[in-house]
């Protein structure tokens, strides 16, 4: 019935026209194995300009989600108007309807097993967080803040420095095959410039920082916390790897001996 009482939106439905409509997801840090308690990061892309913004959490809880869209809300330079997720239980609960009712949010969800209904932010789920911060098993607080302080400088090189093109229509080729248009390469924050939708001040507070940042040192940063996911979780996710082959091949043979 909760689920029933949002609003679905699917691919194919007119896209916005302005910054501040986002499609969120989680993605979760278990390794070979969902059992135990493991980090995730919830990733939050804007549908019109790209702006993406990730923060890592404990687990799926909804106390750290609706902490880490409070994050997220604080960190956008524009404000959210709308929210898509998928239908995981971590985000169609009382308390994130709650949380969109009071800061007046458009709350939608994509259909049940239906990606591309969400299909930018599942872009961003391997460009960004998979990219950047692997597949390894992440579950201790160190882990948790190596991951958000990735996170603090991966979205500036993302965000005013990365350009991207975005679809923005369909033509037929010579053998009369539909295929995409996009647009010319802008970063996300040139994007959100051009859509006039920034105060003076936080305009003002984003060219600083562009004049401030030398896109270099963003890299030389992120290359030594990524350097130091890999010592403390690379042995540990292959061993968990290791071990569930194992019990896998164990099970299967109890199996097959039963049915001898």
């Amino acid at each position: 019935m909760l689920r029933n009482s949002i609003t679905v939106r699917k691919a194919g439905d007119e896209h916005e026209q302005a910054p501040g409509f986002i499609e969120a997801d989680l993605v979760v840090h278990c390794g070979p194995t969902l059992a135990g308690e493991f980090a995730r990061t919830l990733t939050a892309t804007d549908v019109f300009t790209g702006w993406t913004e990730n923060v890592a959490v404990r687990n799926g809880a909804h106390k750290w989600v609706l902490a880490a869209m409070d994050e997220i809300v604080a960190r956008l330079p524009f404000p959210l108007v709308g929210l898509d997720t998928d239908n995981g239980g971590e985000f169609i609960n009382y308390a994130m309807i709650e949380l969109a009712g009071e800061k007046d949010i458009y709350f939608t969800r994509a259909r049940p097993y239906k990606s591309n209904d969400n299909a930018h932010v599942e872009q961003k789920n391997g460009d960004v967080v998979r990219r950047h911060a692997f597949h390894y098993r992440y579950d201790t607080a160190a882990e948790l803040r190596l991951l958000n302080a990735l996170y603090a400088l991966v979205r500036v090189r993302l965000n005013l420095f990365t350009a991207t093109t975005k679809a923005i229509g369909w033509r037929s080729n010579k053998h009369g095959e539909k295929t995409r248009i996009y647009d010319k390469p802008r970063t996300p924050y040139h994007r959100v410039i051009d859509s006039g939708i920034l105060t003076q001040a936080k305009a003002a507070e984003l060219a600083e920082l562009i004049e401030a940042t030398n896109p270099a040192d963003l890299t030389r940063g992120i290359t030594p916390i990524q350097t130091q996911l890999i010592a403390v979780a690379a042995a540990k996710t292959r061993a968990l790897e290791a071990s569930t082959m194992r019990a896998e091949i164990a099970e299967a043979r109890t199996t097959l001996l039963r049915a001898s």
